[in-house]
């Protein structure tokens, strides 16, 4: 990709979107140690003898290390610990939801997200179903919010989803298999603490493949319709800092945590007025139908659509042996013709992302032959 091309042909681009007045985070903080920050952020939010914040914390810290310790968390808190085991549906935000409320008299003041994609999306919803009510199957979709949820503060402890910045919370509803968010600007954190010390005790398969989130999020942005000045200056950068982190022998040194992390809230930001492509439909297909996560689902994806993002694609292949990291092959080898059929229909339903890269006339393109054959080569 020629990127001083990019910049030229952006820059005689018109602002036109089809995102309307777009809302960013507020507030954010950058740096190490920054999570000291929070107490101090916390109080002018949760005051008086009712106000209470709910910390969404990933499971993973219940066990390990001493993030817990650092968190400022009151008697009168509620700690919920978030399983990544598998990627969160609408019946469990609901279900979480409830019980959140039961044990409680009073609503909380704020709500803080602890953790990686899972966790930070599981806090927007929760937050947006307090402060709207109904289920969250209600509002999966574009703009269905109609007021905002609860304060939330977004601390990720990984680098490459985004979920710090969009204006998504992604979720899987159990009855239609729709993998689909809250997409509203009311969905957006009201505040990050972006501490890239929070990422070190990733491990280094996990890193890279949630990494390459932030990669994808931003050629693909590059390559779609909804292309606009903004958004090429954001995925630009996050692309150099990315090719930095995954081109390094040390891909996980402090220097390029930090990089990554700043490629990862640029990506998150850049997708809000650009849009996602290919990539992210076929991710969704897999982890509806084989209960993939999202980083690694992406990458399977990807090493199958070189017809679309070839130069990207062989890229990737340059990042894994550089960093020595498997990308699983033949996860689709022995599937059913109703897995297939299924993995169609989850992948096929993310329409505006498909027309974003390939236009209206996107089903012409991908047919559901030629859908189940692309998924055959994963």
């Amino acid at each position: 990709m020629d990127h001083d091309a990019l910049r030229e042909n952006s820059m005689n681009k018109v602002l036109d979107t089809g995102v309307n007045n777009v809302r960013n985070v507020s507030r954010y903080i950058f740096g190490q140690n920054c999570l000291a920050k929070l107490a101090e952020i916390l109080s002018t939010h949760c005051t008086g003898p009712t106000g209470h914040t709910v910390y969404f914390v990933d499971s993973y810290f219940r066990e390990n290390g001493s993030l817990i310790d650092r968190l400022p968390i009151e008697e009168s808190d509620q700690v919920v610990f978030v399983s990544t085991v598998d990627e969160p549906t609408t019946d469990l935000i609901d279900t979480m939801c409830a019980q959140i409320l039961s044990e409680r008299s009073t609503m909380p003041s704020a709500i803080v997200g602890v953790g990686g994609g899972i966790t930070l999306d599981t806090a927007k919803a929760i937050s947006n179903l307090i402060g709207n009510g109904g289920r969250a199957e209600d509002y999966q979709g574009w703009d269905l919010l109609s007021k905002p949820g609860v304060y939330k503060v977004g601390i990720p402890t990984i680098s490459g989803t985004g979920a710090e910045a969009t204006r998504t919370c992604v979720m899987t509803n159990p009855r239609t298999g729709a993998k689909l968010g809250m997409n509203s600007d009311f969905t957006v954190f009201d505040q990050l603490l972006l501490d890239p010390d929070l990422s070190a005790t990733v491990p280094r398969d996990q890193y890279f493949y949630t990494g390459m989130d932030a990669y994808i999020h931003c050629f693909e942005a590059l390559r779609g319709s909804h292309r606009n000045v903004i958004g090429d200056a954001m995925s630009i950068q996050a692309l150099d800092l990315c090719r930095q982190v995954f081109k390094s022998d040390q891909m996980m040194s402090d220097v390029n945590r930090a990089n990554l992390m700043v490629a990862s809230y640029l990506g998150g930001c850049a997708i809000a007025t650009s849009y996602v492509g290919v990539v992210h439909p076929f991710s969704a297909g897999l982890s509806v139908v084989l209960g993939l996560h999202h980083g690694i689902a992406n990458c399977i994806a990807l090493m199958a659509l070189s017809e679309f993002y070839k130069e990207e694609h062989d890229q990737l292949h340059a990042f894994a042996d550089q960093q020595e990291i498997d990308v699983p092959k033949d996860i689709c080898a022995n599937l059913s013709e109703d897995a297939f059929e299924n993995l169609y229909k989850a992948t096929i339903v993310h329409e505006k992302p498909l027309t974003n890269a390939l236009g209206a006339d996107f089903h012409n393109i991908l047919t559901r032959e030629k859908v189940k054959q692309i998924f055959s080569r994963m």
